[in-house]
């Protein structure tokens, strides 16, 4: 749904499909250059599953619990407990950091991973309302799911200045540089170079 609000907002034809219509088309409609262009779209594809999952999943059942949040599941018994409530698990995983309150606040479900870049936890989505002009996001968290999912993404590049890097131009070293910046280390990374260099002949 996120890329057809993307693409109604850019004026193209909101048929749900990303192809070189779309980049351009939302490349002038966010001022990006085609370096930009070509390297946001990549890593935000990449991300969302193909612009598919713009809100995080945390339907885990206890194997995966332990193995993903192993720090928050220390025993089987305390994983089976929370397994496949995504709820449940989102407000034990994320209390009492990133702004969030304690487990029974909620603020871990409320202000779970959204949007293009997975926006997550109370104080980024409050930067990111305050930066937007839109102080609603906190009541309503989920217009970062659909119609800012790719403005909390263009945010979290200007955030952490990754613009720079794109603006080294499209090669493996600057892709490497910006997904260790945006995923902490080098996953999907061949994915994230093939679709960088397939934007870049779009752009």
């Amino acid at each position: 749904m996120s890329l057809i609000n993307l693409q109604s907002k850019c004026g193209c034809h909101a048929d749900g499909a990303f192809g070189p219509g779309t980049l351009k088309a939302a490349a002038a409609y966010y001022k990006l250059s085609p370096n930009r262009a070509a390297h946001f779209f990549a890593q935000t594809a990449h991300e969302s599953g193909g612009f598919k999952a713009f809100s995080e999943n945390l339907n885990y059942g206890a194997k995966g619990l332990r193995g993903i949040f192993g720090k928050y599941f220390p025993t089987d018994a305390l994983a089976r407990a929370y397994e496949r409530q995504p709820q449940k698990i989102a407000n034990r995983v994320y209390a009492n950091r990133m702004g969030n309150g304690p487990e029974i606040s909620g603020d871990g479900w409320k202000y779970r991973g959204r949007g293009a870049l997975q926006l997550t936890g109370r104080d980024n989505y409050q930067a990111f309302a305050n930066y937007i002009g839109r102080p609603e996001v906190m009541d309503n968290p989920d217009l970062v799911a659909g119609e800012l999912c790719f403005e909390s993404a263009l945010w979290f590049f200007d955030r952490n200045k990754l613009w720079g890097i794109c603006d080294q131009g499209v090669n493996d070293a600057t892709i490497l540089a910006l997904t260790k910046r945006i995923n902490g280390g080098t996953h999907g990374l061949d994915d994230r170079k093939l679709k960088t260099k397939k934007y870049a002949t779009w752009a």
